[in-house]
Order: C-alpha cells, then structure tokens, then sequence
C-alpha cells in the first residue's frame, strides 16, 4: 500500500533513493556482503538502492520503523516525511507532500 503522499510518486522514488545513497552500509537490508556490494557497478548500485527506495516507501505504510544498514528509517506521518537517522544525527527527510 506505501505511505499516503501528496507529491508525485516518481519525485518522492528519486528523493528516498538519493537518500538511501547516503547510507553508507544500506547493502546489508538485502543481507549482501561488503565485497558483494563492492563488485557491482555504479549502474547496479543504483538499481539496488532503487529497488530498496520502493521496498522502503511500501513497507513503511504497515511498518512506521525500519533499519537499513546503520540507519534508520521513519515514517512521519503529521509530518508528512520520512527521515533517515544514524544514531542521533538526521541524514535527511523526503517530503511527502
């Protein structure tokens, strides 16, 4: 079902992908080792963490928590956004609306 969103679903893709970009470990969500993650292209890469971005943004309509790698992800929902978090220290938010 994914989270309610007022923005067009191909921007908040993008947002949450570049996002995802930034989680330096977001490999291990797919349970994949370093040197696995490590042999792929830039071009994989991306497509990994595309594929993470739509899991991310369905899973958070029944699951307001989930850990990727060292982060985490939160589903905001009177904020209408979703934040990534390592420890304490905000990556960044997409917005939803």
């Amino acid at each position: 079902m994914g989270v309610k969103h007022g923005r067009d679903y191909e921007y908040i893709l993008k947002d949450l992908t570049e996002a995802i970009g930034r989680i330096q470990d977001c490999y291990l969500f797919f349970e994949m080792e370093v040197s696995e993650w490590e042999q792929l292209d830039q071009e994989a890469k991306a497509e990994v963490q595309e594929a993470l971005a739509e899991d991310l943004f369905y899973g958070l309509g029944s699951e307001p928590v989930i850990e990727v790698g060292s982060a985490v992800v939160i589903h905001d929902p009177e904020g209408h956004r979703i934040n990534f978090l390592i420890g304490e220290e905000e990556l960044t938010s997409v917005m939803l609306i």
